[in-house]
């Protein structure tokens, strides 16, 4: 196990880089902005030109992670491009019973589309209905919490962690088995949602009535050929992880996704969704860093328990609240993998194939 051996700085790189991650667009916005390309290949390249030249026997781990992150950035943008397609028109007034339904709406397909997908498609329409609302700050933060985090949790495609654990072994439909906790705390969050939502609108009824009274616009879906192809990257996923395709294959499919999507999309649907590739450009490069300054931080974490016997994290409640505590200001991809290298550590089984880690 190589982690054994490794001298604790080789973690530095990671975690300076997740810190900058989460510090630097708080208390240097501007200077971020321009720079951040910078920053990710600061950390990142030193790291793996380290191990890679300087150091023997991490070639096959770094080829692995670089078809991991192959493999992951594709699939974001993938979904990115395809729901970038696709415009809900029309007009809404943001009562709490609209509200609510447009966020278990977005929650139900945050599974299925991807809370990146799910998020671009509904945050426009929540926002034209509360323009003229008072107090809206709220829907936007339990719209965070609902469509764009707990949504995800159902499949592989909901959230990046779970596609990442997802490449590493686990069953597609072994994120299903969430549902009950899934179920449980949608409908808390909606139903203190609407309570608060409620309280706050009952105040604001005479303006948003004159509103409704005067825009009776229907609602409309542009974009019906991306919801299809929507569902030709679900099952491609799916398929993959039934048939075990080459690696290359499923990617390719979804490029061919993304671009017939790209091509076929009217001008105007993407001038409507003030659609560009800003987004998911930085997240590929800032990712790219990551991934590169993972590799000994993981072997590291995964060896933990042979380093320091008394670790204290081993029980799940611990890892419950450590990965959530973590996550809240960190990504939640690298702590997603932290987190199961640690475990895969605990119980002597590979960290690269998480299927050991299921049934361990």
């Amino acid at each position: 196990m190589p982690g054994l051996t490794l001298p604790l700085w080789t973690l530095l790189p990671f975690a300076g880089l997740l810190a900058a991650i989460a510090a630097l667009p708080l208390v240097a916005k501007g200077w971020w902005h321009r720079n951040y390309p910078w920053v990710s290949l600061a950390f990142g390249l030193p790291t793996a030109a380290g191990f890679l030249f300087l150091a023997d026997g991490w070639g096959h781990r770094y080829l692995h992670t670089l078809q991991e992150y192959a493999s992951f950035i594709i699939l974001l943008g993938a979904l990115f491009v395809i729901s970038g397609g696709v415009l809900l028109r029309g007009h809404l007034v943001g009562t709490p019973f609209v509200n609510t339904v447009l966020l278990a709406v977005g929650t139900l397909l945050a599974s299925a589309v991807g809370t990146t997908g799910a998020s671009m498609l509904l945050i426009r329409p929540l926002l034209q209905a509360n323009r003229r609302r008072i107090h809206r700050v709220h829907t936007v933060v339990f719209f965070i919490f609902l469509v764009s985090n707990i949504g995800g949790c159902l499949t592989p495609l909901g959230d990046p962690p779970l596609f990442l654990g997802y490449l590493r072994g686990v069953p597609f439909g072994w994120t299903l088995g969430l549902f009950k906790p899934w179920l449980g705390m949608t409908c808390a969050l909606l139903a203190l949602f609407f309570l608060w939502d409620y309280a706050r609108f009952r105040g604001e009824k005479g303006a948003l009535a004159d509103e409704a009274e005067g825009l009776k616009d229907p609602l409309d879906l542009d974009g019906w050929l991306n919801l299809g192809l929507l569902g030709g990257v679900v099952a491609a996923i799916w398929m993959n992880g039934r048939f075990h395709w080459p690696w290359g294959v499923q990617e390719g499919i979804l490029l061919a996704l993304a671009g017939l999507s790209w091509k076929t999309t009217p001008v105007r649907i993407h001038h409507a969704n003030a659609f560009h590739f800003h987004p998911i450009r930085e997240v590929a490069i800032l990712f790219a860093g990551i991934f590169a300054a993972m590799v000994p931080a993981l072997a590291v974490l995964e060896a933990a328990p042979q380093r320091w016997p008394g670790l204290r994290i081993t029980e799940p409640w611990q890892f419950f609240w450590a990965t959530g505590g973590l996550s809240a200001f960190l990504d939640n991809a690298p702590t997603y993998l932290s987190f199961t290298a640690l475990a895969s550590g605990m119980l002597g089984t590979d960290s690269s194939d998480l299927s050991t880690l299921l049934v361990a």
